[in-house]
């Protein structure tokens, strides 16, 4: 006795298609498209007491003879190439050395790095503040005792950046780990066991396989990161507020400035529309290594 199959037909309406992904894309046309194409609109423009006045791309051109806005090019630019270094080299190194281990190891090591990740920027940034206050911070005290006097790090403008930069990586590398170990954990243990029959070391194992397999990871970790790094202003906020004499500025930062202390929304408008720019050009080479069919 044979038994029919029903086959399923689905949803033959194509409107009901559009009305499941309606909700999310309101939602997305709402906050994301609109405040885009708004922020190109306001960058063409001034603000005023009797409203807006439009200037063209005089907004774009006042940028270009800021130097506190090549200033804050330039420490962008070193912040983004320092923490997706960091982040990387270092994510690869813990990954490396415990993919391999029991499963209680690896989950306390990823718990571990895990931890500053889950604390919210502000918790973190107020506590490094603390830590690094010139006055009675502990940092200071210990390296006062180690002979150092007047240590305030927040105030140099020669360690203020890389202060940032560690208290930044601190809080991004567990992030970087727990997808680089994920990764390495997912590959076939074929490769491992035949490198292993070619007389293969450990070193050569990692060089030779693991880096290589987790290539996607990489490119992935690396686009966040420099977007992530791009966004940030947390950190800059309340440990500098963009000091010394500009020391620690970032776009971000200088965009905050424009906005909501000096009111220049035009300005600030035209550094969000070159931030969106980089972005976008930053994610291009993740969309079409993720596009390409193996």
């Amino acid at each position: 006795m044979q038994v029919k199959k029903k086959k399923f037909r689905g949803i033959e309406n194509p409107i009901s298609g559009y009305l499941f992904i309606a909700p999310q894309l309101i939602l997305f046309l709402v906050f994301i498209a609109y405040p885009v194409i708004e922020g190109f609109r306001m960058s063409l423009f001034q603000s005023t007491y009797q409203g807006e006045l439009f200037v063209g791309l005089d907004n774009y051109l006042h940028l270009l003879k800021d130097p506190v806005f090549m200033k804050s090019i330039v420490n962008t630019v070193i912040f983004v190439i320092a923490i997706v270094f960091l982040t990387i080299v270092f994510g690869l190194f813990v990954a490396t050395a415990v993919y391999d281990k029991s499963s209680k190891y690896v989950s306390f090591i990823r718990g571990s790095f895990y931890l500053p990740v889950m604390v919210s920027m502000v918790v973190m940034s107020m506590i490094w503040n603390f830590l690094l206050n010139p006055a009675n911070g502990l940092i200071s005290y210990l390296l006062g005792n180690m002979g150092a006097d007047n240590v305030n790090l927040l105030g140099s403008k020669i360690w203020v950046m890389p202060v940032i930069i560690f208290v930044t990586f601190v809080g991004n590398v567990g992030q970087s780990i727990i997808l680089y170990i994920a990764a390495m954990i997912g590959i076939p243990e074929d490769y491992f066991e035949a490198a292993q029959i070619d007389g293969a070391t450990r070193w050569q194992r990692i060089t030779k396989i693991l880096i290589p397999l987790v290539k996607p990871t990489t490119l992935y970790l690396t686009v966040i990161n420099i977007i992530a790094v791009l966004k940030i202003f947390v950190v800059i906020q309340l440990l500098t507020g963009g000091g010394p004499n500009n020391a620690s500025v970032t776009m971000m930062y200088y965009l905050y400035q424009n906005a909501f202390v000096y009111n220049n929304t035009g300005v600030a408008a035209a550094v969000g529309v070159i931030m969106f720019v980089i972005a976008l050009l930053l994610s291009l080479p993740q969309f079409k290594t993720f596009g390409k069919k193996d």
